[in-house]
């Protein structure tokens, strides 16, 4: 929505309005991982993902209320999506860690899928709601976010009744849980279970893994010592994951986009109205998607339903390369507006891919880091690579629709979103625990997984 209103009201060009949200993307990236290191060490997780959601929500009201016409003082502006990208680093790690520190890694497949639908309900009512004010006061559309200050204090309210104490931090991090840690021995001091935990928790080492070795005696490698940073970077599946999410937000990232600005330049307040809907119409389904992850994911496993999701890109695009080409050589009576009506109708899918995509990296972000004690900093390198996809993305679908097209884009990124889906089904392993045992309980009932598949 920001960066419609840069365009349509404040008489940003496209590339200035890409250029800022190019640098929001990039100082997001670059501050994800470290915010999922400090995540992993913190024991005031709700004090600092607090803390982003203030700093995120003021910085908004400042994009509106400082924005001058025509870009006129776009570095300024460039600053502010800086901060802004740094702020909203803390979230990811910072909500789903606190999540699993309370519900553990058992729970977690259920509570994402419930954080993920209350977290798109609220998107979709809140967007739609500003959609039909802005069609109302257009053009005077920048207090429209004033609704970000007040979702800001909803957010801190139930912060609030989070009790600290009901957070396992350990387990917020990947690690078994407080009842579970060994007595692990030094060679000259016996540690307890409580002095374990300070020392893990409470004192960053920094030993980043370079002339470490692990043995496998179940001394040094015990599985209370959470593994070092070049240890998760070594790790396969991970190098493949961050790969699928950086390729599939290259191609997504900037899909929403290009369908609200052909919806909403020219268009005046009816085009305000028409992109709040696409957002609105993308998040009811994204909510539908999350509760289908939440109920089937544990049962049949990550991969089916990612492939699923993730195929839902590339059908999109080649649906909108059509339309487009149908829009350019046929005209009959009130086809703008059956038009405008198929473009929306696209968003349902966006719903689908995006939804599920949202709630299943988490998911096995956290299959991937259990038992490292770094959950939070594996969550921070795969959002990363979403976000670094994502920045690439925008810049390089505004530039590309700009020099040839809005139909060649779409049709450019549809064979992009092929790559994603290649590499989950040809590389990508299930990696929900315990699902070779699923899968033999499943077949001895009748059903065969390969059918699911």
């Amino acid at each position: 929505m920001q960066n419609v209103f840069l365009v349509t009201s404040k008489g940003y060009t496209k590339k200035q309005a890409g250029m800022m949200f190019f640098a929001f993307g990039m100082s997001q990236f670059l501050f994800q991982a470290p915010a999922g290191y400090l995540m992993d060490y913190s024991q005031n997780k709700v004090l600092l993902l607090g803390a982003s959601v203030v700093v995120t929500s003021l910085l908004t009201l400042a994009t509106a209320a400082f924005a001058a016409e025509n870009g006129g003082n776009l570095g300024l502006m460039i600053f502010v999506k800086v901060l802004q990208g740094i702020a909203t680093a803390l979230i990811p790690p910072g909500l789903n860690s606190i999540t699993q520190g309370i519900v553990g890694t058992e729970g977690m497949t259920a509570q994402v899928s419930q954080n993920e639908m209350m977290h798109h309900l609220g998107t979709a009512i809140i967007v739609l709601t500003a959609s039909l004010l802005a069609f109302v006061i257009y053009p005077n559309v920048g207090f429209l976010f004033i609704v970000s200050p007040i979702a800001c204090i909803g957010v801190i309210y139930y912060l609030k009744l989070i009790d600290a104490e009901d957070i396992d931090h350990r387990e917020a991090r990947g690690l078994p849980p407080k009842k579970h840690v060994p007595k692990v021995v030094s060679f000259d001091v016996a540690h307890t279970p409580q002095s374990v935990e300070d020392s893990i928790i409470r004192k960053p080492s920094f030993n980043f893994g370079f002339g470490t070795s692990f043995s496998h005696d179940g001394t040094e490698s015990c599985s209370s010592r959470a593994n070092t940073p070049l240890q998760i970077l070594k790790d396969p599946q991970l190098m493949v994951f961050l790969l699928i999410c950086f390729s599939f937000q290259l191609a997504n990232g900037t899909v929403l986009p290009l369908v609200m600005q052909t919806l909403a330049v020219g268009n005046g307040r009816t085009g305000i109205l028409m992109s709040g809907l696409c957002i609105a119409i993308a998040q009811v389904f994204m909510e539908c998607s999350a509760e289908v992850c939440g109920k089937y994911s544990a049962k049949y496993g990550r991969k089916p339903l990612y492939v699923f999701g993730i195929l839902s890109l590339p059908l999109r695009c080649l649906i909108l390369t059509i339309l487009l080409t149908v829009i350019e050589n046929a005209y009959y009576p009130f086809s703008d507006y059956i038009d405008e009506v198929v473009i929306l109708f696209t968003q349902i899918l966006d719903g689908i891919g995006a939804g599920v995509f949202g709630t299943m990296y988490v998911l096995v972000s956290s299959d991937i880091s259990g038992g490292t004690g770094r959950f939070s900093l594996t969550l921070g390198l795969t959002t990363a690579a979403i976000t670094l996809g994502g920045t690439v993305s925008g810049y390089f679908g505004q530039a590309l629709a700009m020099d040839i097209g809005y139909k060649e884009t779409f049709g450019i990124l549809g064979y992009i979103s092929c790559i994603p889906s290649f590499l989950y089904i040809c590389f990508m392993p299930e990696t929900l625990p315990g699902m070779d045992k699923s899968i033999d309980e499943i077949s001895e009932n009748g059903l065969d997984y390969q059918q699911i598949w």
